[in-house]
């Protein structure tokens, strides 16, 4: 299972409460929590908590299609910009 680590603050959004509420869920059920490199501490989520965090990225409004099209239009344009021949062409006069 993957492990999703979120400070006070994303996880009272996830919660739907304050980041000092989540705070206090998060001594209560007894979560892991780790103070990072940037000064923030941030909690594992439990099992619970990951379905719901996954639950809330599978419903986001976002243009998955949209940006993958994006992204496969952007990978066309460089492969036209440049084809194996201009590629060998440029190589071998260097």
């Amino acid at each position: 299972m993957a492990q999703i680590w979120m400070t006070y603050d994303e996880l009272a959004e996830l919660s739907g409460c304050t980041s000092a509420e989540a705070r206090m869920r998060a001594i209560h059920l007894s979560l892991d929590r780790r103070k990072s490199r940037d000064g923030a501490t941030r909690v594992k989520l439990d099992l619970a908590l990951t379905a719901k965090y996954f639950a809330s990225v599978r419903d986001a409004d976002f243009d998955l299609d949209g940006a993958i099209e994006a992204l496969q239009a952007t990978h066309r344009q460089m492969a036209e910009l440049l084809t194996p021949n201009q590629f060998l062409g440029r190589r071998r006069s260097a």
